[in-house]
């Protein structure tokens, strides 16, 4: 472990996050099998049908079968619609390691006092003259990907991140059209069998607000709640996500970026084959049942710009 910061869980607050979530242990494993067989008798869905990946959207949809379907067929159909985050994802390809290597998306080592997952997302660890937003998206989604696949804990008690913007340019905020936010949200919130609690931002410059109410028009009403924008005061951020639990370059204890970044280098280097494999869980539009979907229907902001405020 990097740093050293855990947060343990008592067996009382597990089972209390679980009661949340409505995970019935008895009817858990019934659950799983009829998501299973659902997935079974869908002829446009290739997907992974072993119990912990069931199980991880059964709870992120608070174990509503029909949510849990919905969201299943919504996650497998954004990778399809997004072969540009979701194609050729080799960590040890060369521009894919240059950008992970800058330490951008960095899940944090152990977990806050409520047992969340934190993430600090580092906005302008790139050049925009270099890389492309979609470039860094599929980046991020590697180490995301992965970070579904093996935290347990975070599949219950949720995920904060915190986004610091320090360092963000005309160059970064350009890159931030109105299409890219739209596909970001849409696969962030439809497509991901995420607990989202929380999403702070950091050291906000003087432009933030014209890119982030562009953001903030596509996010569900429970997701605007728990924004919180601290500026440069990391005392307000300490309040939201302990000192303890972030690294050393942001007054905390718990390692440096470039510990944490090696550690999710490592990480990616140890999964490389299943994320390789993991290309080939997607659908077939042409085998979809009724009208098949598109990227422009899925992705599309004509008629969204009625509803944005950006002022």
């Amino acid at each position: 472990m990097v740093g050293g910061y855990v947060c343990t869980l008592s067996q009382e607050m597990i089972q209390r996050a679980k009661e949340e979530i409505n995970e019935d242990p008895d009817r858990r494993d019934k659950d799983i099998q009829h998501i299973r067989d659902w997935l079974q008798h869908q002829p446009h869905i290739t997907a992974r049908m072993d119990d912990w990946t069931i199980l991880r959207f059964l709870r992120g949809c608070k174990f509503s079968l029909e949510r849990t379907k919905e969201k299943l067929d919504m996650f497998y159909t954004c990778k399809t619609l997004c072969p540009e985050w979701y194609k050729n994802r080799d960590p040890q390809d060369k521009k894919l390691r240059s950008i992970l290597e800058l330490g951008e998306f960095l899940p944090l080592p152990g977990y806050d006092k409520e047992g969340r997952k934190v993430v600090i997302i580092r906005t302008a660890a790139h050049d925009p003259n270099i890389f492309t937003m979609d470039d860094v998206f599929k980046t991020s989604h590697l180490i995301g990907d992965v970070l579904f696949e093996e935290d347990e804990q975070m599949s219950v008690t949720g995920v904060v991140q915190v986004l610091d913007l320090d360092g963000v340019t005309a160059g970064h905020a350009m890159q931030m059209t109105p299409a890219l936010i739209k596909k970001a949200m849409t696969i962030w919130q439809e497509g991901y069998p995420m607990r989202p609690k929380g999403l702070n931002y950091i050291n906000t410059p003087a432009a933030f607000d014209t890119v982030f109410n562009i953001f903030k028009s596509f996010m569900k009403e429970k997701m605007k709640k728990r924004i919180h924008i601290h500026g440069s005061d990391m005392e307000s951020l300490y309040k939201q996500v302990p000192k303890e639990i972030l690294p050393v370059e942001y007054g905390g204890t718990n390692g440096t970026i470039e510990e944490i970044k090696n550690y999710w280098l490592k990480r990616l280097d140890a999964r490389r084959d299943w994320l390789l494999e993991d290309e080939k869980y997607c659908v077939d539009e042409s085998k979809r049942p009724g009208k098949a979907k598109t990227s422009a229907e899925l992705f599309g902001i004509e008629g969204s710009f009625r509803k944005l405020n950006v002022d």
